[in-house]
Formats: structure tokens, sequence, C-alpha cells
């Protein structure tokens, strides 16, 4: 029998033995598939879900009438047979939602979502530099699209960051491109809205968005490279989410290749996000010439593309150094696919033959490249992540 698991699908024989034994670890788990199976497959009907689950109709009538009582399903029209009686489709009930935040060295986004992860108000603002502002302001906002939900069930609020963090106490524990330091992020949040609060590392949000919403069920090892004011990496091997000692799994961004290179914002010097983030490009193209205009990423962007050739030459010495920082990843990890999520992605045409490139040239014998895939996902791969985050303990 398969537990269905953050997307994907894991051994019944993966489970702890004395839970197996346990009748209540058996239904939990049976309620977690068909959770699962109604999140992924709906619209399905109960007689689907037996055939699909293996599950006998009677265990599934006794789990959906369940979620049902509890507003997690609800019940939508009915279907046509050639013969027999009407099935009744399931659905799962987006009246009920998930704060998502997405907290950024520049912006901070705030969001409502339903459980199928379709966002129904959001709303961004600049992030105050002083933590304990930034958290007021963020109560504020929370506060505020709380209030404009009326009707709906919030199930909790999910936050993504990009830094370290202690996910049992809700704690930042370093974020270096927003210069903030063992901060506690979750409590004050929770005490002044009343709601359950999941924090993640942005990269690993990334994963679990993919994971969870695009179907990744016919891969169990991928990594994500969000690339932005840093790089972060996110790793799923073997079909889970890999934290590692301290939550510091992944950390490639802050592996020095070349040790006097420029200062780093973690302290060190000549790291990976140095040579090939956004903020790296913006300062190739002021070291090529004397500038007056100070532009951002997407000005760059923009410039190349009518031919400006000194922002076409950052551009390009970025896209070679995130292709040489991506060798460590395929030789150390060995993913069947990249997914690389940011603005950068919007001049793939740039970015991506350089990329693959440069990952293709130290591909070890025997080995195969990984397929590299842009996510022209506007912005929102954090936001889900965090939507997932919250949902993972009732679906597993």
């Amino acid at each position: 029998m398969p537990t269905i698991y953050a997307g994907s699908y894991m051994p019944a024989r993966a489970l702890d033995p004395n839970h197996i034994a346990s009748s209540e670890a058996i239904r939990n788990v049976n309620r977690r598939i068909v959770l699962n199976l109604i999140r992924t497959r709906h619209p399905i009907s109960r007689a689907d879900l037996a055939r699909v689950s293996g599950m006998q109709r009677s265990t599934i009538s006794l789990i959906v009438e369940e979620l049902i009582r509890e507003d997690w399903v609800i019940e939508g029209p009915t279907g046509r047979l050639p013969r027999g009686r009407r099935p009744t489709f399931l659905h799962l009930n987006e009246d009920r939602v998930i704060v998502g935040v997405d907290i950024r060295p520049i912006q901070t986004t705030v969001s409502l979502a339903d459980v199928n992860g379709n966002f129904t108000a959001q709303e961004t603002f600049l992030t105050p530099r002083d933590p304990a502002k930034a958290i007021a302001l963020l109560i504020k906002r929370i506060k505020a699209i709380i209030a404009s939900s009326e009707g709906k069930k919030i199930e909790g609020v999910g936050i993504s960051v990009p830094g370290r963090i202690n996910r049992s106490e809700g704690h930042l524990v370093f974020a270096p491109n927003l210069k903030w330091r063992n901060i506690d992020l979750g409590k004050p949040i929770a005490k002044a809205t009343g709601l359950e609060v999941e924090i993640e590392n942005a990269a690993n949000a990334c994963v679990l968005a993919a994971a969870w919403f695009d179907r990744m069920d016919d891969c169990r090892n991928l990594v994500v490279v969000t690339v932005s004011e840093g790089i972060g990496i996110g790793i799923y091997m073997n079909g889970e989410l890999a934290r590692g000692h301290n939550n510091m799994a992944g950390e490639f961004g802050h592996v020095p290749i070349d040790p006097k290179g420029p200062a780093c914002t973690c302290g060190s010097r000549g790291c990976w996000e140095v040579f090939a983030s956004n903020r790296a490009a913006i300062r190739y193209y002021h070291e090529s010439a004397v500038h007056d205009e100070r532009p951002n990423f997407m000005d760059l962007l923009r410039l190349a593309d009518m031919g400006d050739n000194r922002a076409a030459k950052a551009l390009n010495n970025m896209a070679h150094y995130l292709g040489r920082g991506m060798r460590m990843i395929v030789a150390g990890l060995a993913p069947e696919r990249i997914i690389v999520i940011g603005d950068l992605t919007k001049a793939w045409h740039r970015f991506g033959p350089v990329i693959e490139s440069e990952v293709r040239a130290l591909v070890l014998q025997g080995g195969f490249p990984p397929l590299l895939i842009p996510a022209h996902e506007e912005g929102t791969a954090r936001l889900r992540g965090t939507v997932a985050l919250v949902l993972q303990k009732h679906f597993g």
C-alpha cells in the first residue's frame, strides 16, 4: 500500500514498524492517502479512490465522510456513466486557506491562498532593515489579510526567508543578505494572530512547491537553484527534502570558489553567489566603465535586449559562473533535474545555453547531465512553498 508523501510515493515498508502495528497509525496513513489523491486527482469519485488506492470501498466511504464533516473535502457535481449509479465527485474545500509570507532583502509579500495553491489576495511592501520593525509591520499586514478573509478557515501562516532557520523554535538563525541574525520570527507572529506559524528556508520552500504542486511523482532527485540577491539551493533526494544537520544542507552559494574574490555577506570571500548572483551582474556592469546611472537587474536585462554590449557581457559573465557553480551540485548530488528560479529566467535565451554548456563540460565519466529547467513562475514559487509547508502536517 503506497503512502503519498509531499507529492510522491513512499513504500509502506519505509514506515516505522511500531507505527504500522498501530491501528490509529494505519487510519492516519489511509487518511493521508485519500487526502492526497483528492488533492492531486480532483475531481475524483469514491469508486475511483478505492480503485487507485487499493482500499475497500467501505474504508474509503468512512474516510471521505470524516473529511467532509471536518470541512476538508466537499462534494461537487455528479458524473455520467453508461449504466449504474451516477458518481459524485470530490474536491478539496477551497474555503480552507493559508497565509503565505515571502521575506526578501528588498521586499516582502503577504498572500492568501487556498489549499490548491490558488492565490486570492496578495500585497507587497518594502522590507524594513530593522527586524523588529519588519515583524511589527508583518503582523499588521497579516492581520489585515486575515480580516479580509471572512468566512474562510485559516490553517496557519507559512513564512519563507532567505537564510538558515531553526524550525522547531521558529527562529531565523542567520540571513546574510537581510543582515538579520538570531531573530525570533515565529512566536511573535503566532501570539499576535493566534495561528500556527511554520518557517522555512526560501530554497527549501521552492522545493516543496515543486514537489507539492508540480507533479514530480516521476522525479525523486532534483535540486532547486534560486538566483536573486544571493543564491539558494534546495535539495530533494530520494523523494524527500534534505535539510541536513542544523538545517544547513544546500549552502552551495557560500562555498568559496576564489578565496581572493570579493567579500561576501556571510563574512567569507569569493563565494559562489559573489560571482553568480543578480548583484554580481550589476557589479560586472559597473566595473566595465564609469556609469552615472544605477541600473537594477531587470534594467540590465532590458539594456542587453536593446543592444547594450556592456550589459550583455555582464549577464554572460554571470551565466558562466552560474554554470561553473552548478558543476559542484552535479558532481556531488547527481540530480535528475535542476530547476532554476529567478528573474534570469526571463532571459533564458541568454543564460540557458551558457549554463548548459558549463554543466556538460564537467559531467563525470558514465554520468548524464541533469535536465535544466527554467521556472517561469513570476515570483510565486516561494509563496507556493509556504502553502505546502503549512499543509504538510495534514497531508504528510
